[in-house]
């Protein structure tokens, strides 16, 4: 069954354009159409013509289009209601004016103005949408300045790159397939986020899964964050803060008022929440607000292959693994070694045989610039805080120094600064970056 294409057609041609009945008496005019998403080209089923909100005529009473207006096939009765069901959206209303995600330049753009083809199969026609005009020329061509910019070229997205992701009740959010989200940088998702209404902001953070959502957010600061958790559904929002860091976590929920937070708390994970907690009750400019609770405890008694058997175990929740940390049972800091070290050792070799036990820690309660100072001197990369009878606590990693100390540059930049400083492996630099001396 062949199609032909009978006319293409801009939105800003058709709008406000008036409608005749099959008798020549113009009814009214063109104010939006509404479109089904139920195919893989999206295809008008109505055009309302006046404020009311039934006052729609089907597509099939629709005889001829153009950029004159539209004349219909019958007499048209204003007393004929035609509801719009719940899987049909208002063009005009929920996509004109609204943003879009550029994968490509990984930004929000606008939609200026949306093509559609006017295609006939057998005795039957339909106007399907095309693609949506997010250059300044569809800009143009809405007021009536095409001419200006008839030398530049039109900047298309096509509708196989566009789905709706929020019902027509709502701001109508568009983006391309999320394989091809995935793609993005965390820090690039981070930018596009920050960059919409915040009332926007939970509702993008819903389309992703929660490991984007996470790497996005630990791209944003911290007022962002707070505000989009503010907006968030609570499960949604305390699904996402249990597999946050719990440093990051408490940081976000000790923002937040505080029926918020208590109410999120209760949602998380026992485990998870008692770690927040515990972390929440330090004051804002002490060690303890500042570490993290994912850090690599081993027992002295292991030996390096059965430490690296437990590290295997333990090193997707661990903030880093560059440092291992030698405890007893107790949990009371006995030594700290480094990765490298770990690796090369003989596979029988005692852990407490080749621990370093001359540690530099810190106190849960020890300002920022005694913390600072230590990672200015020694150049760690982690520091742990242990409380008065040295059992360790967490550990204070040396990105989260660096946004204390320059507080407004993005985390992907602090990360870039590390790895040009640290070029080499962490164990190949003096004794003491080990988070010991000797």
């Amino acid at each position: 069954m062949s199609l032909k294409v009978l006319g293409e057609f801009y939105f800003s041609q058709l709008q406000n354009k008036p409608i005749w009945n099959a008798s020549g008496e113009r009814i009214g005019r063109l104010l939006d159409m509404a479109m089904r998403w139920d195919s893989i080209s999206p295809h008008v089923t109505v055009i309302k013509f006046s404020k009311e909100p039934e006052a729609l005529i089907p597509v099939e009473w629709i005889a001829s289009w153009s950029d004159k207006g539209v004349h219909l096939n019958k007499a048209y009765d204003p007393k004929y209601l035609y509801p719009l069901h719940e899987n049909e959206t208002f063009i005009g209303k929920w996509l004109l004016d609204k943003q879009i995600i550029d994968l490509k330049g990984s930004k929000l753009v606008r939609v200026n103005d949306i093509s559609f083809s006017l295609v006939a199969r057998e005795d039957y026609q339909f106007m399907i949408m095309v693609a949506v005009d997010i250059g300044v020329r569809g800009l143009f061509r809405r007021l009536g300045m095409e001419f200006l910019l008839s030398r530049i070229s039109n900047n298309f997205v096509s509708t196989k790159y566009i789905k709706p992701l929020e019902s027509r009740t709502s701001a109508l959010q568009l983006t391309r397939e999320k394989e091809q989200m995935r793609r993005l940088h965390p820090a690039d998702i981070a930018d596009i986020i920050e960059t919409m209404d915040y009332k926007q902001r939970a509702s993008f953070l819903d389309t992703l899964d929660s490991q984007q959502a996470i790497d996005a957010l630990a791209e944003m600061e911290l007022d962002a964050q707070v505000e989009i958790f503010e907006q968030m559904d609570e499960n949604r929002a305390s699904d996402i803060l249990e597999e946050m860091p719990p440093d990051d976590a408490a940081d976000i929920l000790g923002e937040l008022p505080a029926e918020k937070s208590e109410g999120l708390l209760r949602l998380m994970e026992t485990d998870d929440a008692e770690d927040v907690r515990e972390l929440m009750q330090y004051e804002e400019d002490t060690a303890g607000a500042l570490m993290t609770t994912e850090y690599i405890g081993l027992s002295f008694r292991l030996t390096a292959e059965e430490a690296i058997n437990e590290l295997r175990r333990l090193a997707p929740e661990a903030e880093t693994i560059y440092y291992l940390y030698v405890v007893d049972e107790e949990e009371t800091l006995e030594g700290v070694l480094s990765l490298r070290e770990l690796i090369i050792a003989n596979p029988d070799s005692l852990l407490k045989d080749l621990m370093h036990t001359k540690i530099v820690k810190v106190s849960a309660f020890d300002d920022h610039e005694r913390i600072a100072d230590l990672f200015h001197k020694y150049g760690f990369l982690a520091v742990p805080v242990v409380s008065q009878q040295d059992k360790i606590l967490g550990i204070i990693t040396v990105d989260d120094v660096l946004e204390l100390l320059m507080p407004e540059r993005s985390r992907g930049e602090i990360y870039s600064t590390l790895f040009v400083r640290r070029h080499q492996p962490p164990s190949e630099e003096p004794a003491a970056k080990g988070g010991h001396s000797e």
